[in-house]
């Protein structure tokens, strides 16, 4: 029969295919056990720092539990027994033999502080990666109330960890990423999508004066290369003044070499023949589809960086931010769409006049003198 397993019970000992980071949290350990002093090199590193959970809550015993005197902690080891009495409450795995296991794979204690920036930097490429994740997901969530609004707020806070990040991790050259990344798909082309760019279309052919306001718009904005090549067919015709209706849009886009890949004239007047609602609803309704498919190209991007363990922290740094970078110009564009329109500005008050009346008297010297 076999023996039941303890839900708490942490494997230390055989830890397979452990990463790098895995044996520079033991070597930390193992240089604070024998030099408990070190605490105070490692510079700024917390409990939750650490990758396994066991290592950390033994190193918040170690913060928790005054240090002893160098030379009683040579010649006694009461100190240990009380940091793993304390530590062993939050990790039940934690043995007696498992420190002298961290003493003796430690290589030099005085390297803890390098032990410690090693964590930081492996904490911080986890913590990015959940940032990425979590952005990629939140842009393709559609039970969200507001999916751009939390879409970008979650860009927010990734760009402000990277902020974060570039004050701890020193720059220095070189510092492009060298991953691979996945390339980005053509486009969500679901029915959904597609619809509101054929009624976009349609709605713009017959209210083509409220184009000149939709200037947040571009053809990359669209998921179909036809549409795309449509609306520049209207936004032509509308900037140069020119007359549109179905017939003009036509004419246009033979001009664009739409009709010398096989388009029946009959379907492209269909597809412009049916307005329903206004432009810019229709318009905003694609430029957000855009903004979500680009943030969730950003958040895999970052992903993929984060993935690979041969990135430094300002090569992620740096590769993270040039991906947001790509979500800049279509957020402002999306915030000018949905921003209102500000009041034209008021004229300057005239001067107030005042009313005709008689002119004051004057009243002479010589006039008072006599009185």
């Amino acid at each position: 029969m076999p023996q039941p397993t303890d839900p708490y019970e942490d494997d230390l000992d055989d830890l397979p295919l452990a990463r790098p980071v895995h044996y520079a949290e033991q070597s930390l350990l193992g240089a604070l056990l024998l030099d408990p002093h070190r605490l105070a090199d490692i510079g700024d590193l917390n409990a939750g720092q650490f990758g396994n959970h066991a290592h950390g809550a033994l190193f918040q015993a170690m913060r928790t539990v005054p240090p002893p005197a160098p030379d009683l902690h040579r010649s006694d080891p009461a100190w240990l027994n009380t940091v793993l009495d304390a530590a062993c409450p939050h990790a039940p795995g934690l043995s007696a033999s498992y420190l002298h296991t961290l003493i003796q794979v430690c290589p030099w204690p005085r390297h803890a502080p390098t032990y410690a920036r090693m964590i930081r930097a492996d904490h911080a490429r986890r913590t990015l990666l959940m940032h990425a994740e979590r952005l990629a997901q939140i842009a393709t969530d559609t039970t969200l109330p507001n999916p751009a609004a939390t879409t970008l707020a979650q860009a927010d806070a990734l760009g402000q960890f990277l902020d974060t990040l570039a004050g701890q991790f020193a720059p220095h050259p070189g510092s492009l990423p060298r991953t691979s990344v996945p390339s980005a798909p053509a486009g969500n082309s679901c029915e959904e999508a597609l619809d509101e760019e054929r009624l976009l279309l349609a709605t713009a052919t017959a209210h083509p004066a409220e184009l000149k306001n939709m200037r947040w718009l571009q053809p990359d904005d669209f998921t179909l290369p036809l549409h795309a090549t449509v609306w520049q067919c209207l936004t032509t015709l509308a900037h140069n003044g020119e007359p549109v209706d179905p017939v003009t849009v036509l004419w246009e886009a033979q001009h664009r070499g739409l009709l010398a890949d096989g388009l029946d004239p009959r379907d492209l007047i269909a597809l412009v023949s049916t307005p329903v609602g206004s432009p810019e609803y229709w318009g905003e309704r694609v430029l957000q589809r855009a903004l979500l498919a680009r943030a969730f190209d950003v958040g895999t991007r970052i992903t993929s960086y984060a993935e690979d363990p041969a990135n430094t922290p300002h090569q992620l740094i740096t590769g993270s931010r040039r991906a947001l970078a790509d979500l800049t110009t279509l957020r402002t564009r999306w915030q000018r769409s949905t921003s209102p329109t500000p009041p034209p500005p008021r004229q300057p008050r005239s001067p107030a006049v005042s009313r005709a009346g008689p002119p004051p008297r004057a009243t002479s010297a010589s006039g008072r003198a006599l009185r």
